[in-house]
């Protein structure tokens, strides 16, 4: 019988990340930017958490669910990191060959701003102003950040909802 390795957390993060980048170029050929910028929206949120879910499920039974809940957070923190890293990289990429990426994200948060109740056209051009200056720090920022939260509730969840068999010291080891 062929014994196989379990999927390292960084195939698992670069499987993540290859599904959430298509993901993230569909819906901005099909909703044209109206999704607000790439990676945004719940549909690549549940592919996260559904990939985290999946990945540690399968790392947990590489290991005959002989792992704690802390080695499976673990896995699925790591795995966070790798996909996370990489879409920051799609993201600076993908600016740098569409500069109207930029653009057209100025514009969907003026017409958001503009529908909101209570906000004047002098303060939407400041908040404009601060956004531009701060693009790449906001883009960055925020991406990092959400995929981290997300990161961490997909990995919480994979642990939590995979079998744990804890190790018993009377039980006698194969050799």
């Amino acid at each position: 019988m062929e014994s196989t390795k379990p999927i390292s957390h960084i195939v698992a993060g670069l499987i993540i990340a290859g599904i959430v980048i298509v993901l993230s170029m569909v819906m901005m050929m099909v909703a044209k930017g109206a999704a607000g910028s790439p990676g945004s929206g719940w549909i690549t949120y549940l592919v996260i958490i559904g990939g985290l879910v999946f990945f540690i499920n399968q790392y947990g039974k590489w290991h005959n669910y002989h792992t704690s809940f802390g080695d499976l957070f673990s896995y699925g923190f790591k795995a966070t990191t790798v996909y996370t890293v990489l879409f920051v990289g799609f993201l600076i990429l993908f600016s740098l060959i569409f500069p109207d990426f930029k653009s057209n994200a100025m514009e969907a948060a003026r017409m958001q701003m503009e529908t909101q109740k209570g906000i004047n056209e002098d303060q939407i051009e400041k908040s404009l102003q601060i956004a531009d200056k701060y693009f790449w720090v906001l883009a960055i920022g925020g991406t990092m950040l959400g995929f981290v939260v997300i990161g961490a509730i997909g990995s919480l969840i994979g642990a939590a909802v995979t079998k744990k068999r804890p190790h018993n010291p009377f039980e006698q080891q194969p050799q």
